[in-house]
């Protein structure tokens, strides 16, 4: 039997030796009868290989490896041949750069600390341009730039809350006359523009993009301080922008900026809050979802190129189960009145702090099973925890896709899991950092997923905390920081299909989409070749 295998292990080394190329791995494929890779080198004894045998089996192991990472199965066509040439010059300048001095690869280091420099590589300006599809993460408050959401601190009726004699900014309220009620000690109220008089309107400016994001704070002593200083960011959020008024105008903001971006389509998670008119009435929930399906149209008309937005129920996971219950209820009521718009349903917040998903299973699987569940799960360091035991609850009662899923990689099972059910997991890697779960992009776990050709796509979930672009900051990281130095065109292209392939849209939906996707595709494709040759011509 071992004279069989050996001499079975070098005939087939001998056939592969005539394709110890990357064809060694489509050899495979045609042949599935034959034995795996394992199986021949555990049947070949390497320290007997003739330095011929050691070539020919590396070379074979090496195109194993190179194509069975994500975009493997992607054929680029003779104009993305011709741009992947450029994009590749540029990333191995990084890497090079990089491997020289490691002070200098932006990955290596914390955005905060890199923001600006990534901002002048040329290979972040190419994928700033490059139609990304679908941007599945997003978060009802986060999504647009401190920037835009200054500018609404100019609307009329607008108050403002103080603390420390009028230095530090704790509320916002839309209202016709001052406010009664303090929450804070030594709160005061004033009429916004006063303030302005007050510190200076450009001062005021400066001070409130600071106080509306993360930055410049690169280190948090732990994760949990990171969350709260990110849960305060919203909570002072929540009283400019959930006046009705408002609301609309920021989703529509939001759309505009990640458009820009080069997202082309968008599945915004939202607690639904029930929004405040002028007169502090409340609005029930139906009508902030009508006032995003207002906003969604007027965009789509003013932006043919725009495919659509959907959006996941996503209230706050620190309850108890009778009120998940609750929550349910209403995701089911509003997808029986709106079922083109609200499509999914997700629990957020801290997975550190309150009940695991199995605490609400019981309730979770009273939803209709024609309304998805997009959990967050596994967000975490923990390992072994009730925490991380969140990414096998959201496989077992049926996520379509896991958001983050930090720690799946410390779980093989459940890896091997969502890649045979096909459950894509929303990798986030800025997210990631700047919340303190890693501080080196080329240690991020999702590298484990690239390698393994498990469902992906790249998202960005709170952009406009860290002063990163919608999406851009992330690809560039998952680009060359997460994904090997190899990882080319093909892995963008792969992952920028799979952002629409996981989405929520129904077939005839994606088809569509894809098609909107792959035009705006090819031109910018088309643009590099261009440019490319221009260059070419000029230094002739």
């Amino acid at each position: 039997m071992a004279v069989q295998l050996a001499h079975r292990g070098r005939s087939l080394l001998s056939e592969l030796a005539k394709c110890a190329t990357p064809t060694a791995a489509r050899f495979l494929h045609r042949h599935p009868t034959e034995m795996t890779l394992l199986e021949m080198l555990g049947s070949t004894n390497l320290r007997r290989s003739t330095p011929e045998d050691y070539r020919i089996l590396r070379e074979i192991v090496k195109s194993f490896e190179r194509y069975s990472g994500v975009g493997n199965d992607i054929q680029l066509t003779l104009p993305e041949r011709s741009a992947n040439e450029l994009i590749m010059i540029e990333k191995k300048r990084e890497y090079e750069k990089g491997i020289m001095d490691p002070s200098k690869f932006a990955p290596g280091h914390h955005i905060f600390q890199v923001l600006h420099t990534v901002k002048q590589s040329p290979l972040f300006q190419v994928l700033r341009k490059m139609p990304k599809g679908a941007a599945l993460k997003t978060h009802d408050t986060s999504m647009c730039s401190s920037r835009a959401v200054i500018e609404m601190t100019y609307r009329e009726n607008l108050w403002v809350c103080t603390t420390h004699k009028g230095c530090r900014v704790v509320e916002f309220r839309f209202a016709k006359e001052k406010p009664k009620d303090l929450r804070h000690e030594d709160g005061e109220w004033q009429p916004m523009e006063k303030l302005r008089e007050l510190r200076g309107e450009e001062n005021l400016r400066k001070y409130l993009r600071v106080r509306l994001s993360m930055y410049p704070l690169a280190s948090f002593t732990t994760n949990a301080l990171a969350w709260r200083h990110m849960m305060g960011i919203f909570n002072l959020l929540d009283g400019l922008l959930q006046y009705a008024p408002l609301w609309g105008d920021y989703y529509y903001n939001a759309l505009k900026e990640f458009y820009a971006d080069g997202v082309q389509y968008l599945e915004v998670r939202s607690v639904l809050p029930e929004l405040y008119c002028l007169d502090g009435s409340r609005l029930p929930k139906r009508e902030t979802v009508q006032i995003y399906m207002d906003s969604l149209k007027r965009f789509k008309q003013e932006h043919p190129g725009f495919i659509d937005s959907k959006l996941i129920y996503a209230p706050i996971r620190h309850v108890q189960p009778e009120v998940v219950g609750q929550y349910v209820k209403e995701c089911t009521e509003l997808n029986k009145e709106f079922p083109n718009f609200v499509v999914g349903f997700d629990l957020v917040g801290q997975e550190d702090k309150g009940h695991p998903l199995s605490k609400f299973a019981e309730e979770l699987l009273k939803l209709p099973e024609h309304i998805n569940f997009y959990f967050h799960a596994g967000q975490t360091n923990w390992y072994g925890s009730h925490v991380d035991q969140n990414l096998l609850d959201a496989i077992v009662l049926g996520t379509k896709r896991i958001s983050h899923g930090y720690t799946i990689t410390k779980h093989p099972i459940l890896m091997r899991l969502a890649k045979y059910l096909n459950i894509a997991l929303e990798v986030c890697p800025v997210s990631n950092q700047v919340l303190q779960l890693g501080s080196d992009y080329r240690s991020h776990p999702a590298a484990t997923l690239i390698a393994e050709n498990v469902p992906m796509v790249v998202s960005s979930g709170n952009p406009g905390f860290w002063r990163a672009a919608p999406l851009s900051h992330d690809f560039y990281m998952a680009f060359l920081g997460i994904a090997p130095m190899t990882a080319d065109l093909k892995f963008l292209k792969r992952t920028a299909k799979n952002s629409i392939r996981y989405s929520s849209l129904k077939d005839e939906g994606k088809a569509e989409a894809m098609e909107k996707w792959k035009k705006e595709w090819d031109k910018w494709v088309a643009k590099i070749v261009a440019e490319k040759d221009q260059a070419l011509e000029d230094k002739k």
